[in-house]
């Protein structure tokens, strides 16, 4: 019987063969766990399932124990795959928050081998280090980058230590790989608010270097070498009020934060895509097909939020080039307004502003009315125009203002 060292190799092996999209590395969410966790004092354990598994947890993110959570799995490509995951983390008054955002991808190279880039993938022809990435995101965000902040020397050991153990010399190719990470500080306003947050980037880039052959007969043609670079990045973004980042800060530097890949979900997908592989092997096509008909359905879906991103992601790096100054300011806000929209549609939440504070919320959006009370940390959501909870509940009510996912209007 395979061992599970054994399926991971083979698993490895074909995301490499098949390309960038959705090839995440298991070591970015974090060690494996088993079905059941235990919260440490304060925190409590949320689980992210897998629909096309019969909602089978998949994921247990760790958060402090009142507050809230939105989490979903994305399906990386229409090919199997491990998918990757998306989760928001936000406190009880709705200003501090954790989110793990959608995962980017990009892909270059030369040769015969190299192969057309996913429509998933980002426009990128070379490498990008995690702290230009984050630069680039920061402005997309439309936040102020204030500083770089260093990374634990142990971290990034560790991370490149993963992302090298699946390093090897296949024969007919060879695969390098890196691991780049970066931290940065930045700052900007909520309605009355100062606001600070920290990004966190992880790079991880592999390269195929694939060997050129001599033909076989004199009639046949020599194939020469390819050099194929692929590279995903994964975002963590913390923001609290900045009199509060500290301790927020500090409370999900903990180990136990944050999310952890289960161990029966991963054996399970790992099992999927063995099987998928054994398919295509024995030419099975319509079995597959039938196999893999509710990921591509999942896929088809989230590919339309990720190529939103990627799009906007790449307008906003090529500006410096392709607009005057005059442009800029006005591509930056369509940016911002572009990259909090499709945070909220991926969490099924919209983005509402008090009139009278200017304080920014994020609520369901079920719902198309949305009060909040004086206090700012209570809501009440209606589908009625006629509703108003003044006179019949407790407090003052106001009603709130739908805007951009950057509280703009």
């Amino acid at each position: 019987m395979m061992t599970l060292k054994g399926k991971i190799t083979i698993l490895l092996i074909a995301l490499i063969l098949l390309g960038c999209k959705g090839t995440q590395p298991i070591w970015a969410a974090g060690p494996q766990e088993g079905v059941n966790m235990a919260a440490s004092p304060g925190t409590r354990v949320e689980y992210i399932t897998d629909p096309s598994m019969n909602n089978m947890n998949a994921i247990a993110v760790t958060i402090p124990e009142k507050w809230h959570f939105q989490g979903v799995l994305f399906q990386g490509g229409s090919l199997p795959s491990l998918p990757y995951f998306v989760f928001r983390a936000s406190s009880p008054d709705g200003l501090s928050f954790v989110e793990r955002q959608p995962q980017l991808c990009w892909m270059w190279g030369e040769g015969p081998r190299m192969p057309a880039k996913p429509p998933g993938c980002m426009r990128v022809e070379g490498p990008m280090s995690a702290r230009d990435l984050l630069k680039n995101l920061a402005s997309t965000l439309k936040v102020e980058y204030v500083a770089d902040v260093p990374v634990p020397a142990d971290l990034s050991a560790s991370e490149m230590k993963a992302a090298q153990a699946t390093d090897k010399d296949y024969n007919f190719f060879k695969v390098t790989s890196t691991a780049d990470l970066a931290r940065a500080t930045v700052r900007y306003r909520n309605g009355t608010f100062t606001m600070k947050g920290l990004l966190h980037a992880e790079v991880v880039c592999r390269e195929q270097d694939w060997r050129g052959r001599k033909a076989a007969a004199a009639y046949l043609q020599d194939t020469p070498p390819s050099t194929i670079h692929n590279c995903e990045a994964v975002v963590r973004y913390l923001a609290a009020p900045e009199s509060q980042y500290e301790a927020v800060k500090e409370m999900w530097d903990s180990p136990a934060m944050g999310g952890r890949i289960l161990a029966p979900w991963n054996q399970a997908m790992l099992r999927r895509i063995q099987q998928w592989g054994q398919m295509v092997r024995a030419q099975q096509g319509q079995m597959a097909k039938a196999q893999m008909e509710v990921q591509q359905r999942q896929f088809e879906h989230d590919q339309a939020v990720r190529q939103r991103m990627h799009e906007e992601f790449m307008a906003n790096m090529q500006r410096g080039t392709d607009l005057s100054m005059a442009r800029a300011e006005a591509n930056m806000n369509a940016q911002s307004r572009a990259a909090s929209d499709w945070v909220d549609y991926a969490l099924d939440q919209q983005s509402v502003v008090n009139p009278e504070t200017g304080q920014l919320s994020k609520v369901s959006s079920a719902y198309t009315y949305t009060w909040v009370d004086s206090t700012g940390h209570y809501s009440y959501q209606t589908n009625d125009p006629n509703a108003n909870p003044n006179g019949t509940m407790q407090g003052t009510w106001t009603k709130q203002v739908v805007v951009h996912g950057d509280g703009s209007q």
